[in-house]
């Protein structure tokens, strides 16, 4: 029976694939060499994203018969690589918006982890979350990211449905367990503020340090909900991360109930209590402190408070403005079955940019917090003195030192020897 094949050519492959494409593999692996004497040309069509960087297209075949005309589908076959011009998808934006921001979430979080170590004794509640959120940050930048930026490299998701399934889950739980830490600060904040009573008595240090924990626990007991069959984690469109399967809200109603409660109850209300206390906080902190301008009265208490109110602020604002891209982008997806409808530039950013939230709450506590300066100088004259600076602190007549963080080894010499008030030995 004579049989003739030829390849359907669709006009929308270029929209699809802007720039030249380079052809990997063989797309007709499992049809018998006899069919291509006629040196036909071999031609992809219905390319979908595999990863960041390639398509994986389905190749359709006509076949003529004696009896009639049949239709062929191989689906995934073949895999386009994208070898466009645009230099800064393929190295800027995968490669070092990776890696910096998880080299420097490291470096900073890691300090304020060993600064928080050596002040343990002094700390307050709201340090106490801050210290859960810098070890948030800290393990998830050595325990998962390492992974994407591997992947970079690979141009894919490197690894199997385990690996998937590891980042994907460890990523989600600290991901709920920094948003529910940031909400819980926000939350004390308040109560600090306006029930000053109730603060006092319930929020002392071992209540916070019950909060720490069930944030943890309620963040590791949702995140393990699609390892039972609610959702599921998979890789995202740019092949770099695995995360919550949002379009599986059309698949099931286990997967939509788990979609719709995660976007809700996980999200939306940590966002809203973020958002109206730390609105309300700023709006009694700006009266507070006009109601004692007006009246000349100037208090260390009062610049204390304020700089802690914005310390907490920034926290809060730093992490909405990170991860609202990415959370309305993932929120599309639920809509829409499939990826088709955005360039992968609209799914590699909004992720890149929620990475880096990582990175900025270290120079926040160090900008707003004197007492975390002031262990850093202490830190480093311990390491490398030249680090810290030369500055030698006398005592003056009013009894106060020059340096903070405690008198120098020089002054206690001298006081030693008797030389208070800078005189000299054996003189009255």
């Amino acid at each position: 029976m004579l049989l003739q094949t030829w390849v359907i050519i669709l006009s929308h492959l270029n929209a699809l694939l802007p720039g030249t494409a380079a052809i990997s593999g063989n797309p007709l692996l499992s049809i018998h060499s006899d069919l291509w004497l006629s040196g036909s040309l071999v031609v992809y069509s219905l390319c979908a994203q595999k990863s960041y960087f390639s398509h994986l297209c389905d190749v359709y075949i006509l076949s003529e018969h004696t009896t009639g005309v049949s239709w062929d589908c191989q689906p995934n076959t073949l895999t386009v690589e994208n070898s466009s011009g645009d230099w800064y998808l393929f190295f800027v934006s995968p490669v070092l918006s990776l890696f910096l921001p998880v080299l420097l979430s490291v470096l900073g979080n890691g300090l304020v982890l060993v600064i928080s170590y050596r002040r343990r004794k002094k700390m307050v509640g709201s340090e106490i979350l801050c210290v859960n959120l810098a070890v948030v940050d800290f393990l998830c930048c050595i325990c998962f990211y390492p992974l994407s930026i591997l992947s970079s490299f690979n141009h894919a998701w490197l690894g199997h449905h385990v690996t998937c399934v590891y980042y994907g889950l460890g990523c989600y739980i600290f991901g709920l367990c920094g948003m529910f830490t940031i909400a819980a600060i926000s939350v004390i904040r308040y109560l600090k503020t306006f029930y000053n009573l109730v603060y006092a008595v319930w929020l002392d240090g071992a209540n916070i340090r019950l909060v720490c924990c069930a944030s943890w626990l309620v963040a590791a007991v949702w995140s393990s909900f699609p390892l039972f069959g609610w959702g599921e984690y998979v890789p995202e469109p740019y092949g770099l991360s695995c995360t919550i399967a949002w379009h599986s809200y059309h698949t099931s109603f286990k997967d939509a109930f788990y979609v719709i409660c995660s976007f809700s109850c996980f999200m939306l209300v940590p966002v809203l209590l973020i958002v109206m206390s730390q609105i309300q906080i700023l709006y009694k902190v700006y009266h507070f402190t006009y109601a004692l301008s007006s009246r000349g009265i100037r208090t260390n208490l009062r610049h204390a408070e304020k700089r802690l109110s914005m310390m907490f602020f920034c926290i809060s604002l730093g992490f909405l403005t990170a991860w609202a891209p990415y959370a309305i982008v993932s929120f599309l997806f639920i809509f829409h079955k499939d990826n088709r409808y955005m360039a992968p530039e609209g799914f590699v950013f909004p992720a890149l940019f929620a990475k880096s939230s990582h990175v900025y709450n270290p120079f926040i506590y160090f900008y707003f917090n004197k007492a975390f300066r002031q262990e850093l100088r202490c830190l480093l004259r311990s390491f490398c003195p030249r680090l810290a600076g030369n500055r030698v602190g006398v005592r003056s007549a009013t009894g106060q030192e020059g340096l903070p963080g405690g008198p120098h080894p020089i002054q206690i010499q001298l006081q030693e020897l008797g030389m208070s008030g800078g005189g000299v030995p054996g003189v009255e």
